[in-house]
């Protein structure tokens, strides 16, 4: 079992997990950093600017392998390695399979390419009418305003533009995208993504969303963003009280293990929440982070207390280089089967694939009907228990 980070004091009845891991010398949760005064550390401009990016970097708070050494060399033409101080505080120095350091640190794997990976898995490129926005579903579209994120995953879909310089969006690509919407009265769901839209400053921020809002028929605007799990220093009060003004604004965020659910992480969750921000998480099903019940239910448990919902349950896209990451379709069924009825429905997400090419977001769900006929429906509950239900 890997280790997991301190009790949570609103936890009910749950054993007391370890500790969050200690830097090399076993002094400090911050490691290396601990001599930080809680203002720079608390900056989020300051852990953008701290962020570890070479070999030499993440040396000073990894025993790196062979493989990581190679990767990080090897990806960094591709898809660059950053990992702010909060997030790399975070990883066990002497275990390679840290669930941490697996998301954030290159592996040799990350340099093979699988027959069936894909540079556009999620076919966006095909439905961008104009740059930066893809428009699949009626209602709602996707508006890509940043290359950049605190933290580059390495099972990220979009390594073919997010980390990338030249895909930056400018501000005429903002202004196109802004004019689509505006033109596009049957979208009333806009989703705020990158790379990482938290890493604009408050005033671009605020001016892009009261852009948005300013669109009579734009109800809902969402916002994509994994700060509260690698940057959660981005949301002070200030920022929080501006998000705030744009109502309705939903946070979707990316927690994958209790490992990352840190008490910084629950005061971010809180305080949004606390502003009407309604908070989702969206989990990535990964191979070694979170292929077991426990654990997504250990995560999902811990993110309703914070009153972030658990939304989805994703199988890992077939994004180049990520191979290592995916799962059997059944292992996330299994997880399924054993979350229903021992936890509550609302931490229950919905298993999705986004299907491949541009198909969109398809559920999965185990399969409880035995049989049915113009009679009866025949099926089991959580406990494997037959039931039958008239059809008509």
């Amino acid at each position: 079992m890997h280790d997991l980070p301190e009790r949570d004091p609103q936890a009910a009845n749950e054993p007391a997990p370890s500790p969050v891991a200690r830097d090399v010398l076993g002094a400090s949760p911050r490691g290396i950093w601990s001599d930080v005064p809680d203002a720079l550390w608390n900056d989020w401009r300051w852990q953008q600017r701290n962020r570890l990016r070479t070999v030499a970097d993440v040396e000073r708070v990894v025993r790196l392998t062979a493989g990581e050494r190679e990767a990080i060399a090897g990806t960094a033409g591709a898809f660059r390695m950053a990992l702010t101080p909060y997030y790399a505080s975070l990883i066990d120095p002497d275990d390679p399979d840290c669930p941490v350091r697996m998301q954030a640190i290159p592996r040799a794997e990350e340099l093979q390419r699988h027959p069936a990976d894909l540079d556009d898995p999620l076919g966006e490129e095909r439905f961008m009418p104009v740059a930066g926005i893809t428009h699949r579903y009626p209602d709602r579209v996707l508006f890509y305003v940043t290359h950049n994120c605190p933290v580059y995953c390495r099972h990220c879909t979009r390594k073919r533009k997010v980390s990338d310089p030249h895909s930056a969006a400018a501000h005429d690509q903002i202004a196109l995208g802004l004019d689509y919407i505006a033109r596009r009265p049957e979208v009333r769901d806009v989703l705020v993504s990158g790379g990482d839209p938290m890493t604009l400053s408050d005033e671009r921020l605020d001016q892009l969303l009261g852009a948005l809002r300013r669109i009579p028929h734009v109800e809902v605007i969402r916002l994509c963003t994994r700060n509260p799990v690698t940057l959660p220093q981005r949301f002070g009060d200030e920022t929080i009280a501006m998000l705030a003004r744009h109502h309705p604004v939903y946070v979707h965020t990316h927690f994958n293990h209790p490992r990352e659910c840190t008490p910084e992480a629950a005061r971010t969750l809180r305080a949004l929440a606390d502003r009407g921000l309604n908070c989702a998480n969206q989990m990535v099903l990964l191979k070694g982070v979170n292929d077991d019940a426990e654990t997504v239910r250990r995560t999902n448990v811990w993110l309703l207390r914070q009153r972030c919902r658990p939304y989805y349950l994703f199988q890992a896209d077939l994004a180049a280089g990520i191979s290592h990451f995916r799962v059997p379709v059944e292992t996330g069924l299994s997880i399924m089967r054993a979350l229903r009825g021992p936890v509550s429905g609302m931490a229950v997400p919905t298993y999705v694939i986004d299907a491949p090419g541009g198909g969109g977001k398809i559920p999965l769900v185990p399969d409880y009907v035995e049989s049915h006929d113009d009679d009866a429906v025949v099926f089991t509950n959580w406990q494997g228990e037959r039931y039958t239900y008239p059809a008509r």
